[in-house]
């Protein structure tokens, strides 16, 4: 499984596709709000010659849904994401409004995605983990075969996500790091919502909010 990142918004926020050998793909967290930005991830996909299949997100805080009507429109997909996340991106057009982002508003979640299940494209498989704290239904997604996790906003390098947002709370964040990532192993390389990658192993060592 490969992983391509993108910096997206006035947030910073780390926009993945990934892909394997097949060119099947899925975007996570679409962040892209400018004609630049969606050009950016239209000629990765044409360059790379993939075949996107999935648009997923792993919350539904406003920097993260930004492109969602885009690639949903572009690519002809449902979006996906947990249940529990619903009332979530309903409430991204008055966020939107408040900070005074351009917004196409998202379409509704059409696939929910559930914990313990797994997400498959290609020849690759990524397992489903349920991490709420900083949302209140985040998933994250694991690829065992290479090791990697695509956190969204759950844990950061040397950092966790918000929690003083609506849904988010510190206990819960906590938990879910210590009892769902923590255990997939040392050697995992986390790819999160902001800022650079990091592995298990480094934040276990490191990170202030865990020790």
């Amino acid at each position: 499984m490969k992983v391509a990142s993108f910096v997206m918004n006035a947030f910073q926020e780390n926009t993945y596709i990934i892909y394997d050998d097949t060119m099947e793909a899925i975007i996570f967290d679409p962040g892209c709000n400018s004609l630049s930005e969606q050009q950016q991830i239209v000629d990765f996909i044409e360059v790379k010659k993939l075949n996107l299949v999935k648009l997923i997100n792993t919350h539904c805080h406003i920097d993260h849904v930004l492109g969602n009507r885009f690639i949903a429109d572009k690519y002809e997909l449902k979006l996906e994401a947990h249940e529990g996340e619903k009332m979530m991106l309903g409430n991204q057009p008055n966020v939107a409004m408040m900070y005074g982002i351009p917004y196409d508003p998202s379409p509704e979640i059409g696939v929910y995605l559930k914990e313990g299940e797994y997400l498959k494209f290609g020849n690759t498989v990524l397992e489903m983990y349920y991490t709420p704290g900083h949302s209140p239904a985040s998933l994250s997604f694991f690829h065992r075969e290479t090791k990697q996790l695509i956190a969204g906003d759950v844990l950061f390098r040397d950092s966790i996500g918000r929690t003083d947002l609506p849904g988010g709370n510190f206990d819960t964040l906590i938990e879910s790091i210590k009892t769902q990532l923590f255990t997939l192993g040392d050697d995992v390389v986390v790819y999160p919502g902001h800022g650079p990658s990091t592995t298990i192993g480094y934040e276990k060592l490191n990170n202030p909010f865990l020790k």
